[in-house]
């Protein structure tokens, strides 16, 4: 059972890539359909922003996911030795976030709801300085992961972290100004500022797209 723990973590770790990923494009495809005002209905609008809502569930339960799954695989690799205490506290970590983010959901529009994405907020900002420590320290100082495609990984999922958290600090406006449109009607007025927003969250999300990739690909050639 021992030998098989590495190849199910690593398989672990893919399908929450391509879960994180493909949902996500999903997500993108669905904003870009919502923008289309003159080809759908406020209604049917409304009704794809729902549905993006419900698919961003999948990759926000990866992200948290991949926390405890990603330094596992580490650990099982032989290319970080941590100790258990670190690996539980990484697995509770990872439970802890993936119940905020679903009671949330649960939640939504309470103040329950935004108690657990303040906390979420932090918890976040916390790992992507961990991330990034973890990976300039290892490119500085060759430890604690050694080789470069590993240590470079971790940088960039840092990175990852960074972008999408501002993903959600660019869209925040997106609820008074949807509140907006609900209420006033579609126009320019009640639009364009709705469209600004996501045109400014798109690059963010981009970015996320590109260095999602870049850790695939070092995690899969390593060509360093």
């Amino acid at each position: 059972m021992a030998a098989l723990q590495y190849p199910i973590l690593v398989f672990g770790h893919l399908l929450l890539f391509v879960l994180w990923l493909g949902a996500d494009v999903g997500v993108f495809l669905l904003g870009q359909h919502f923008r289309r005002r003159q080809s759908y209905s406020l209604e049917q609008r409304i009704a794809l922003l729902k549905l993006l809502v419900e698919v961003d569930m999948v990759p926000r339960s990866a992200w948290a996911l991949m926390v405890p799954v990603s330094l596992s695989v580490v650990h099982v690799g032989g290319y970080w030795t941590l100790p258990g205490w670190a690996l539980l506290l990484a697995w509770l970590v990872g439970a802890f976030w993936l119940w905020l983010v679903w009671d949330a959901h649960r939640h939504e529009q309470t103040p329950r709801a935004a108690r657990n994405r303040r906390i979420e907020s932090v918890l976040r900002w916390l790992l992507a300085l961990f991330y990034l420590w973890l990976g300039l320290a290892s490119l500085l100082q060759g430890a604690p992961l050694a080789p470069l495609w590993l240590a470079s990984k971790a940088l960039m999922f840092g990175v990852i972290f960074a972008a999408a958290i501002m993903i959600d600090v660019t869209f925040k406006p997106v609820g008074a100004q949807l509140g907006a449109l609900l209420k006033q009607g579609s126009s320019d007025a009640t639009e364009l500022p709705l469209l600004r927003t996501m045109n400014r969250t798109r690059l963010w999300v981009w970015l996320v797209y590109l260095m999602l990739l870049a850790t695939a690909f070092l995690g899969v050639v390593k060509p360093f």
